[in-house]
């Protein structure tokens, strides 16, 4: 094992790489066992022999995350610096924290870890070399310093010569607020400093907050460089086209875009610039629960190997996985190199997307399989970032529950929505050719509880469609209430399904449902200062 002392220890000798020894000591990191950028099987036999988690049958490495099994947004903060104070989309998601609480917490926690071990990785975020930047771990333990490494972008030979994090993330989980003095909600806290790019996660042991924290960073600082960060995966297609898929959970993101038969550049957070799409990661962080090798066999594989790490997944006495068992959480995860998906590029780099491809699970029943959307009814479904499930999956619920997530990712955010949906009008201007559709993998014929949801196999066959380019000559007919534009004819599916109209008995009870569904959206969409008019004007028409 590769290690050495940041200071004097007793009976110690001081072997130390000067570079960041300083660093740390800046951040007030002293008398620390610092493993500095050790492999995989290094973390892993550490994490081993720490205790933090078991092996499963499949040699990957099961951890339980505690108290915290998912993201906590209500103790996510920005430092309130007054130089950027102004730039901040403030709100519910986007909540301050004063510079001298957050200076506070900061150094508690460093000082809470002192004379314990480290994990440091220098890594990097983003694929494409011109926007590429250092990303610094500093784990108190090493599963999840394992974890970051597996997401973030791993240093090839000779890429550290002279590396300088540009971002550094802190997890010490160890450590626990005290909301009274610290002026937190919850002993837990997830600070974003957006000045001095530092993430700080303290109080939960969930590896998600890491990942989804440096998101926020990039999609802060990116679109001044005339970069679309964007929550999306995306893949090549046979014939070389980018395509990209944007869906909240549930819509199907993932099983559409590790179909064999693309190539995936990235499951989750990519950058569009002028000349391309990249991938901001090296990993891929899946859902797990009810995973089946039948329906999705190349996350099963890249989850079942060694090297995964595997968070809240119950195992068997042998070590056999049950990933049909919520019984700590339903958001179990995986996270794996992309290289264990045998499809994956090996550069995380792709073209102007040909396709965008805005996914919705709507458990209304009003939406068709797909739609093509016009420049201005992209931006409006990308504000809205519309989603649903069926109320009835929670013991006392009827009906519906709508889901909106500005662009598709609003707890990431930092700045004004606005911002995020101009950029994205900006490139479709200038590249026109880009075509965007609504595809809607949820139910039609009735809504959740009355119709059907639609098959694995339609969705697939209408993007396949739209993808080879043989919807491009079909005719095409305009839905009354949100004037979307459905086409008349597609392979492989049945014409009475592509106008969910069609698949509802009772017609009269169909308009009634989407008109509500409709001013739904209307609601939403006002809760948006600083839309084009044209924007908010390519929304539903209802009374």
């Amino acid at each position: 094992m590769r290690y050495y002392y940041l200071a004097k220890i007793e009976r110690g000798i001081i072997i130390v790489k000067t570079d960041l020894s300083l660093s740390l000591k800046t951040f007030g990191f002293v008398n620390n066992c610092v493993y500095h950028n050790l492999t995989m099987p290094e973390l892993v036999a550490h994490a081993v022999e720490r205790e933090e988690g078991r092996f499963s049958s499949t040699g990957a490495f099961v951890v339980e995350t505690g108290q915290y099994t998912g993201r906590s947004p209500k103790d996510r903060f920005i430092v309130d610096y007054p130089e950027i104070r102004n730039r901040i989309g403030w709100g519910d998601i986007n909540k301050p924290i004063s510079v001298e609480a957050f200076q506070r917490i900061f150094h508690k926690a460093v000082s809470y870890c002192n004379h314990e071990e480290l994990f440091v990785s220098d890594l990097f975020a983003m694929a494409d070399p011109r926007f590429r930047i250092g990303v610094r771990a500093i784990n108190q333990e090493a599963w999840a310093n394992l974890f970051i490494r597996t997401l973030l972008r791993r240093p090839k030979p000779g890429e550290l010569e002279g590396y300088e994090p540009e971002i550094t993330v802190i997890c010490i989980p160890g450590f626990k607020c005290d909301p009274e003095i610290d002026e937190t909600n919850s002993e837990a806290g997830i600070f974003l400093d957006l000045v001095d790019k530092i993430i700080l996660v303290v109080g939960s042991r969930y590896a998600g907050e890491m990942k989804k924290s440096v998101f926020s960073l990039l999609n802060y600082f990116l679109p001044e460089q005339d970069v679309l960060p964007m929550h999306c995966s995306a893949v090549e297609s046979a014939e070389g086209e980018t395509v990209l898929f944007f869906g909240l959970s549930g819509t199907g993101k993932t099983t559409l875009s590790t179909n064999p038969k693309y190539r995936l550049i990235g499951d989750d957070e990519h950058g569009l610039c002028d000349v391309g799409t990249f991938n901001f990661e090296g990993g891929c962080y899946a859902k797990c629960i009810n995973l089946r090798e039948e329906s999705e066999p190349q996350i099963y594989a890249a989850v079942n190997r060694f090297g995964a790490v595997l968070e809240n997944v119950i195992i068997d006495e042998n070590g056999v996985p049950d990933f049909a068992d919520d019984s700590l959480t339903e958001n179990t995860r995986g996270a794996f190199p992309i290289e264990y998906v045998s499809n994956a590029s090996d550069t995380g780099l792709g073209n102007i997307p040909s396709m965008i491809f805005f996914l919705m699970a709507d458990a209304n029943g009003v939406f068709p399989p797909i739609a093509m959307l016009t420049e201005n009814e992209a931006m409006y479904h990308f504000t809205s970032g519309y989603t649903s499930v069926g109320a009835g999956r929670v013991r006392g619920e009827k009906g519906v529950k709508s889901t909106f997530s500005a662009c598709f990712g609003d707890p990431f955010l930092p700045l004004p929505i606005s911002r995020y949906v101009t950029l994205l009008g900006d490139k479709l201007r200038k590249n026109p050719k880009t075509r965007v559709y609504l595809v809607n993998t949820g139910w039609s014929g009735g809504p959740y509880g009355v119709g059907e949801r639609m098959s694995i196999a339609v969705s697939r066959a209408v993007v396949d469609a739209a993808i080879k380019g043989a919807l491009d000559d079909v005719e095409w007919e305009k839905e009354p209430t949100f004037g979307l534009l459905i086409p008349k004819t597609c392979p492989g599916v049945d014409s009475e399904l592509l106008d969910t109209r069609n698949t509802w008995e009772d017609k009269e009870e169909y308009r009634r449902v989407a008109e509500k569904l409709a001013q739904e959206f209307l609601a939403n969409i006002q809760k948006f200062p600083g839309l084009p008019v044209e924007v908010v004007e390519a929304g539903p028409k209802v009374k």
